[in-house]
């Protein structure tokens, strides 16, 4: 055995270096579980590189309207920013119930999400900047505080990790966002099924923009069926569906009459690549209250609270404060 073998084999390991230092500043709220660290100062700094290409405009098909940035976040820190929302934010697994008639379906989300944001009737206040304060809720007309009846759930201001990357995408694309959704697929088998992000409360022609993170996954869309009697240049135009295999740091932004005509979906996946994980974040815009009572049942409900756990290397119920 050579000389450094024997060496390692005496000497107590070495603790792996964390991949980003954490910030010991955080974002803190009543509606948080816990504290949320700011983004560490590695991760700020590249964040100012992006977008790392150009985006790619792909409007091919009637009615589509995308701009593909392929990647967004530089490949440099699109890893450790990975990591750092997964184990810094904190998810639910929401259940909810359908009714339709007589029916009731219960609905098990086959992913981990949760949100952040309100819509464009209320505005969050701002911290003072040294982070003393906590972000109150005022109406967006009048400035003062709203009324306690406005909202049966309880909006989250987003922290401060995600507001960075909201501001840096408005400067990119010219849109306005005031919602954030973070979405956590744990393994192949987590999914989202055909949709559109349509609903009224968005406004017509919707933007949206939509972050992958992790795991490649294939990111689906095909136009909704074409409602008869079709228009003449309509007869027989047939439709290909879009498939595009999102990588870690890329970004795609929705836009114009797409969200109206077509549906996006992300599959089940088979394969060890899709059991490392992925991320989700979109940005959105809602108008009205209605937007926010929306995104808060579908995406907290009233279930418990998940946090990742590096040690079991998995998603674990979070029960008790943060050290």
């Amino acid at each position: 055995m050579k000389r450094g073998a024997i060496d390692s084999f005496f000497k107590p390991s070495t603790p792996k270096k964390p991949k980003y230092e954490v910030s010991t500043s955080t974002s803190n709220h009543p509606s948080y579980p816990f504290p949320i660290p700011h983004l560490p100062p590695s991760i700020a700094e590249q964040l100012g590189f992006a977008p790392a290409e150009e985006g790619q405009t792909i409007n091919d098909q009637r009615d589509l309207d995308l701009i593909y940035y392929q990647p967004y976040i530089p490949s440099s820190i699109a890893p450790d920013l990975f990591d750092f929302l997964r184990k810094e934010l904190f998810f639910q697994r929401v259940v909810y119930n359908i009714k339709r008639g007589d029916i009731t379906t219960t609905i098990h989300t086959p992913r981990f999400t949760t949100v952040f944001g309100v819509d464009s009737t209320s505005l969050f206040t701002s911290p003072t900047p040294d982070g003393d304060g906590v972000a109150t809720l005022v109406d967006a007309q009048t400035n003062k505080p709203i009324e306690r009846t406005r909202y049966k759930c309880t909006p989250r201001p987003l922290p401060q990790c995600l507001d960075t990357l909201r501001k840096l995408t408005q400067g990119t694309t010219g849109e306005t966002f005031n919602f954030c959704l973070v979405n956590y697929y744990a393994d192949g088998n987590d999914s989202i099924s055909y949709h559109s992000d349509d609903e009224r409360f968005l406004g017509a022609n919707p933007a949206i923009a939509s972050f992958s993170l992790g795991a490649r996954r294939d990111f689906l869309m095909k136009h909704k069926p074409v409602v008869a009697p079709t228009p003449k240049d309509r007869e027989g135009e047939e439709f290909k569906v879009v498939k595009l295999g999102l990588g870690s740091g890329d970004m795609v932004l929705m836009r114009g009459a797409t969200q109206a005509n077509w549906l996006h979906s992300v599959p089940k996946r088979k394969g060890e690549a899709a059991g490392r994980g992925r991320i989700n974040v979109t940005f959105r815009r809602a108008l009205v209250r209605e937007g926010t009572e929306n995104y808060y049942r579908y995406n907290v409900g009233d279930g418990g609270v998940f946090r990742w756990d590096e040690g079991e290397g998995r998603m674990v119920d979070w029960k008790g404060g943060r050290e």
